[in-house]
């Protein structure tokens, strides 16, 4: 797999350009020959935090590691650099549409702006964009999930082993996406047991983003949320999010992961026997259907959804402690059978 790194600030652009597409092993090309390239390349620009958050990031990057094992396909990953802009991201896209990806996927809301102005330009390219909806075109494809559905799951488990009747809930950055997870997991825990408290906290406030990325700031988070009583904590703060089961971890009390089976992450290991659960969002499925969708030349479009229905969202099974709970586990399978059937409507904010 071809990797780009971190690429240069927007006072370059051109500069920078040209160096990430000879990066890509491509010369300089417009969206017109790339689009005609025979060779089957697809490319994911990675979200704050970027590969190895252990979390969401890691997530795409199995998804396009499958496709290439699967599919025959030739990936290239780019990375964040902190602090960019709009105008980096658009910088990154660019130069891996005209390296001849086909999809170029952004992970992560955040690409959405960049998205907007990059895909008319390269209308032949089929463009990802995980965790938005608000940009639409004809060559863009939007996954997005029922996180809030999962979260009402972990909620369940959450108010179902609490001792103390405090939980906790930890946001990277206060926006709607990380919204729809507290809402749906205090939906679950009130709804489960209504004398349990929900204590939230969100790391940082827009623009500024580090709550996805410091693990210092997880963990003094998570150290909080004990010091209240909480003895479950559910982080939704990707790389940050380690430092809070870090935390909570040695404080002897419950994680509950987001995004991938935290539980089986190699990152967290040392940490894995508190990790409870997880709220799995099928990211690494989402990224291999849209290249397969692209490669068997029907690309995926429009809003591409991932809901309980689909097992696009869920909660994973892999600490055997938790699946020896069977009340906790047979409280958790008849909140998402009704939430399936639709007698359970879960809340998108809090």
């Amino acid at each position: 797999m071809r990797r780009i790194t971190r690429i240069a600030t927007v006072g370059v652009m051109s500069a920078a350009l040209a160096l990430s597409v000879t990066a890509c092993g491509e010369s300089s090309s417009s969206s017109s020959s790339s689009s005609d390239s025979k060779d089957n390349k697809a490319a994911i620009a990675y979200d704050i935090g970027g590969r190895g958050d252990q979390s969401f990031n890691d997530a795409a990057f199995a998804g396009l590691d499958r496709a290439e094992k699967d599919l025959g396909v030739k990936g290239t990953e780019a990375e964040p650099s902190e602090g960019e802009s709009d105008a980096d991201k658009v910088q990154r896209l660019t130069s891996l549409a005209r390296a001849g990806n086909n999809p170029v996927i952004g992970v992560g809301f955040a690409y959405a702006p960049a998205i907007k102005k990059v895909a008319p330009k390269f209308p032949k390219t089929t463009f990802g964009i995980i965790d938005d909806a608000s940009v639409t075109g004809d060559n863009i494809a939007n996954i997005v999930f029922n996180e809030e559905q999962g979260s009402y799951l972990a909620g369940v488990a959450a108010a179902k082993v609490t001792k103390t009747k405090t939980v906790g809930f930890i946001g990277g950055v206060e926006t709607p996406l990380i919204k729809k997870f507290e809402a749906g997991y205090a939906q679950g825990v009130k709804d489960t047991d209504p004398s349990v408290k929900v204590v939230p906290q969100y790391l940082t406030q827009p623009p500024n983003f580090d709550g996805f990325s410091k693990p210092d700031l997880g963990k003094a988070a998570a150290q909080g949320q004990l010091d209240k009583g909480a003895d479950v904590v559910y982080s939704a703060a990707g790389l940050a999010g380690s430092g809070a089961i870090e935390a909570v971890s040695k404080a002897g009390k419950w994680n509950i992961g987001v995004d991938s089976d935290q539980y089986s992450q190699e990152g967290l290991a040392a940490y894995k026997e508190s990790i409870l659960t997880s709220v799995t969002k099928d990211v690494e499925d989402s990224v291999f259907n849209l290249i397969k969708s692209v490669q068997d030349g029907k690309p995926e479009t429009g809003e591409v959804r991932y809901g309980l229905d689909k097992d696009g969202v869920g909660l994973a099974m892999s600490n055997p402690a938790f699946t020896k709970m069977t009340e906790v586990i047979a409280a958790v399978d008849e909140a998402k059978k009704a939430i399936i059937d639709g007698k359970i409507t879960v809340k998108t904010a809090p």
